[in-house]
């Protein structure tokens, strides 16, 4: 199946050199932070890449098309057009109507994939839902993790979540967690949840 995937031309050629690309999610942008805020963070966000020498390509989709590398008109459009949060179930019908929006982390990763990007770096992933036994609300962020081969850098999961539910969600379904510089799993605005990780880097 062919994709209507368009990645833009420094995400394009930064991978044929095999120069770092990081793939960033929209849904903070359209939906995580106030206008106009959220613009500038968004261009923030690139240019702390930029500056490092990593080429950013931040995700979304736009009139019917998959984005992986957004220009500055197409930033500005996800920062102030009132479009829908997609996550990998949606876009189907987004790509079929000739929609716009903005990627969750599910749909960012699997996005991200299918341009050849490795690495992702985001805010907070969605997980387990408290009482998720009577619920069963559970972020598709954590099955599309076990399936697409990516490098998710996150401060952890929301704290909002029952994040013990989460941690054994990713064991079972067999994703790799690694904390960086620390042995606790930090949640989002917190640096430790009080979970202790299993495998940690310095």
């Amino acid at each position: 199946m062919t994709l209507p995937l368009s990645v833009a031309p420094a995400v394009a050629d930064a991978l044929a050199v095999g120069r770092p690309v990081v793939a960033l999610e929209s849904t903070i942008i359209s939906h995580g932070l106030p206008r106009p805020d959220n613009l500038e963070a968004a261009r923030r966000f690139e240019a702390l890449l930029a500056d490092r020498g990593v080429v950013p390509a931040t995700i979304a989709v736009l009139d019917g098309e998959l984005k992986a590398g957004l220009t500055p008109d197409e930033l500005e459009r996800i920062a102030s057009e009132d479009v829908p949060k997609l996550s990998v179930r949606d876009l189907p019908v987004a790509l079929a109507q000739g929609g716009s929006g903005a990627t969750t982390v599910a749909a960012t990763s699997f996005i991200a994939d299918h341009a050849g990007i490795r690495v992702f770096a985001t805010g907070g992933l969605g997980g387990v839902h408290r009482r998720a036994s009577e619920s069963f609300d559970e972020s598709a962020d954590l099955k599309t993790l076990s399936e697409v081969p990516i490098t998710v850098v996150s401060a952890g999961v929301k704290s909002i979540l029952d994040i013990g539910a989460t941690l054994e969600r990713l064991e079972s379904l067999g994703v790799t967690v690694v904390g960086y510089g620390t042995e606790d799993f930090p949640s989002f605005w917190l640096s430790s949840s009080g979970h202790r990780l299993d495998w940690s880097v310095p």
